[in-house]
């Protein structure tokens, strides 16, 4: 019996380290599975961290491109939009807009078609620390260009490599270029193709979803009587999808429609130049504190745009004075004369908001 006892110990023992090294194991492989080791290049073992969630519209530190777009119908459907970071749309004479389009970490393959210079379009530039692309220039565009030392990439002035004409449109409407083919024009020119600059709008990697905002599922820009923008909100992807003169706008060679996740409007005035060619080109009044909305996610928040020199960098506040937070996304910048009859437009309970104002004339 004695010895029968014993064995019985001895089994329980075992039985118990047994148990107590699978519990060993498991402890062991969950923690390695938590922090799993990687080698470095020289062989020693380093322990892997959780990636920290950064934005993605605008990182690294490869220096923004700005493109002048044209935005005539017979220019439609342009390249390149969906891929710019932000995209500005401004009048021109004619009652016209023309886009100017950033660039930056990305690599599109067409973007176009690029039209000419306009002076008002280089304070964007300059507070992105973009290079300017252009195909030409009004000639208050030329003296500016000069005296704020501005690097641009002018398609008349270059070899004809950097730029070529498309045979499935008509001319002025067909100049075209690639990010490859200004990367190029601006190495052989010496220019800064780095950035350290911080991005002019303040994204954030959490959703922004304008909790106190107004309801707003169709926009509606009049930038003339000529030009004017729509934007339909589609819930489940959460963007805007944009028309020009009620036609649906898409990429030229994939026809997607150009989505949008961000909208900003500023209201701000326009006027005739006098100028030594007499087109009725156009200046903007855009030194100032001007009144604007920034919609995204289906709701809409008044805002307050603040630019205090054709350099400095455009503050967006809301009305208590606080930046506002931008969804990671692109975003499309419309700077509307001061008269214009914007209409925010809800659900059909919601009703519509007519955002027409007429007392932004800052200078």
């Amino acid at each position: 019996m004695e010895n029968g006892g014993v064995k019985v110990l001895i089994a329980i023992l075992v039985i118990l380290v047994i148990v107590a090294g699978g519990v060993l194991a498991y402890k062991i492989t969950q923690d390695k599975q938590e922090t799993t080791p990687v080698a470095n290049e020289n062989g020693v073992e380093i322990e892997e961290k959780e990636e920290e969630k950064t934005v993605q519209i605008f990182k690294g530190n490869d220096r923004p491109f700005a493109v002048m777009i044209d935005n005539h119908d017979d220019a439609w459907p342009q390249a390149g939009l969906q891929q710019a970071y932000m995209v500005y749309e401004i009048i021109v004479e004619g009652g016209e807009t023309r886009l100017m389009a950033l660039f930056k970490g990305v690599n599109p393959e067409k973007i176009g078609p690029v039209r000419s210079a306009r002076h008002y379009f280089i304070d964007y530039a300059m507070e992105n620390d973009a290079i300017y692309v252009h195909f030409g220039q009004s000639p208050q565009a030329q003296s500016d260009i000069k005296k704020f030392s501005i690097d641009d990439i002018n398609g008349i002035a270059e070899d004809g490599t950097t730029f070529w004409r498309v045979k499935d449109k008509a001319a002025p409407h067909n100049a075209v270029t690639s990010m490859a083919n200004l990367l190029k024009s601006a190495e052989s020119k010496k220019y800064r193709t780095t950035s350290d600059e911080t991005s002019v709008l303040n994204y954030v990697v959490d959703e922004v979803n304008l909790e106190n905002g107004e309801p707003a599922t169709e926009v509606v820009i009049p930038h003339s009587q000529l030009q004017d923008v729509e934007y339909y909100y589609d819930e489940q992807n959460k963007v805007y999808e944009r028309y020009a003169r009620d036609e649906e706008q898409v990429d030229w060679d994939t026809e997607e429609t150009i989505t949008v996740k961000n909208i900003i409007i500023t209201f701000c005035n326009n006027y005739t130049l006098t100028d030594t060619e007499n087109k009725g080109r156009q200046g903007l009044k855009n030194i100032g504190t001007f009144d604007g909305y920034y919609i995204t996610n289906g709701k809409a928040i008044p805002i307050k745009c603040i630019k205090e020199s054709r350099e400095a960098k455009t503050i967006y506040q809301d009305l208590e004075g606080n930046i506002i937070n931008v969804n990671d996304g692109n975003t499309f910048v419309h700077m509307c004369p001061g008269n214009s009859d914007v209409e925010i437009i809800g659900s059909e309970e919601a009703g519509t908001t007519n955002t027409t104002n007429t007392t932004n004339n800052n200078v």
